[in-house]
């Protein structure tokens, strides 16, 4: 794994604070230390994973590790800032994060063994740190830019072996119905919510009503507490009402893809809120279920005896939010239109390998983001087999790879720089390893 990718990999992975830290200190960078609890901390996180154990491995994220705390040393030389308001979001985030694994905070605190309060404090300094790091990178590799002709000629310097293979690629388009939910029970719903706001403003805790009520799982424990989130966060009808607050103000009834909310602002920070809320969500009878079902059941059939056309049939019927989009499937990953066939959801992919371009699927039922049941019908708009990469079709993967070589020199070339006018020292344990010859002068 080279240096870039590596690193990404421990920006992007949740931290790891190990329950039983053994701070010793294995190796000096500058100003900076890596102690021996942030090495295992990252190999439980490799091994996690599903990977085996290897001498290899820990040695590579020693080197990581260790470029890291370089980046960091010369981003404080260089005065770059990471605010804390930055840092405090993210902690909110990771926490939130580990809180929706474990259950509950108590369980995050048994298992790590430390307060919220120490798990904070540590977990910001891994942060701050990572900021930092992926700020000095950002400074030196932001400018790299590649031609087509550089393009080309990276493309042409690849050995066969080198030359990476495509997977298969699909793009998918789908109509959508959705069970209806009755105008009373969207009222019901809604006078239950007014309750609660009533009941708020009457002196009642909004923080207890949330535990008691609110059918989000993940903010309820936590009295309907979502933490510090940035514009562009949350679904758009949520952030609007939520933005628009005044502290300790709820807002009217808000409708979005989960169901229905009421929201109050607890505290804002610039652009950042916190909010709590509690959702009531819709339930779908087993009579509109089956409603759903038979219409579904109709479509298909016109498709298939050529009555309309899946591209109009999608236009007058669907309830996908993308029928605007000729119903085309997003990539919740990437967020374009092309999916890779083996990263799809088992369910869908079953369907969507046995399918020939322009062929329309069977009925089949899904679960949408509010957890209720819907019917979808697909087509398979196109299919790339896997192939070896060639400059017609992977152009702009070509491109991403060129890119990423060229940033791979010079990270390579400014760490080796660095290095020889770096105070650097590491540990016994450490200087066993191949990186010993790069990094012991």
């Amino acid at each position: 794994m080279n240096k870039l990718s590596f690193f990404l990999f421990l920006l992007l992975t949740s931290f790891g604070l190990s329950a039983q830290s053994i701070d010793k200190i294995e190796a000096v960078i500058g100003e900076e230390i890596i102690l021996t609890s942030e090495i295992e901390s990252q190999y439980l996180q490799f091994l996690s994973q599903g990977n085996t154990s290897s001498n290899n491995i820990r040695c590579q994220i020693v080197e990581d590790l260790l470029f890291q705390k370089l980046l960091v040393n010369q981003a404080k030389f260089d005065s770059l800032i990471v605010s804390n308001d930055e840092v405090e979001d993210e902690v909110s985030k990771r926490l939130t994060y580990f809180e929706n694994q474990l259950g509950s905070l108590q369980k995050v605190e048994n298992y790590f063994g430390k307060s919220k309060t120490k798990i904070k404090i540590e977990l910001s300094k891994v942060i701050k740190d990572q900021f930092m790091a992926q700020k000095m990178q950002t400074k030196l590799t932001s400018s790299i830019k590649v031609t087509p002709s550089e393009v080309k000629e990276s493309y042409e310097l690849l050995s066969d072996t080198d030359i990476p293979i495509m997977p298969t690629q699909v793009e998918v388009a789908q109509i959508v119905i959705k069970p209806e939910i009755t105008d009373n029970q969207k009222d019901n719903i809604r006078k239950k919510l007014n309750s609660f706001r009533d009941r708020v403003y009457k002196g009642e805790d909004f923080k207890m009503l949330a535990t008691l009520y609110s059918d989000d799982p993940g903010s309820a424990t936590k009295g309907g507490e979502l933490g510090f989130v940035n514009r562009g966060d949350l679904v758009p009808e949520f952030e609007r009402a939520a933005f628009r607050l005044k502290e300790g103000e709820i807002s009217e009834i808000v409708e979005s893809k989960f169901g229905y909310h009421i929201v109050q602002l607890i505290e804002r920070r610039g652009e950042q809120i916190n909010v709590r809320h509690i959702l009531i969500k819709t339930k779908v009878t087993a009579t509109a279920l089956y409603a759903a079902k038979t219409k579904m059941d109709s479509i298909a059939k016109e498709i298939n005896e050529e009555k309309i056309t899946f591209d109009n049939a999608v236009i007058k019927y669907s309830d996908d939010e993308n029928k605007n989009n000729g119903g085309l499937l997003l990539n919740p990953n990437t967020m374009s239109n092309s999916h890779t066939l083996e990263d799809m959801a088992p369910a869908l992919r079953l369907v969507v390998n046995k399918l020939i371009e322009n062929q329309v699927s069977s009925p089949t039922v899904i679960q949408m983001e509010d957890e209720n049941k819907a019917y979808r019908i697909l087509r398979l708009n196109s299919r790339s087999e896997e192939h070896k990469a060639n400059l017609v079709d992977d152009f702009a993967k070509i491109k991403e790879y060129s890119i990423n070589t060229k940033k791979q020199l010079i990270l390579e070339k400014w760490s080796n720089k660095a290095i020889a006018n770096t105070y650097i020292r590491l540990s016994y344990d450490l200087s066993n390893c191949e990186l010993a010859k790069k990094w012991s002068k």
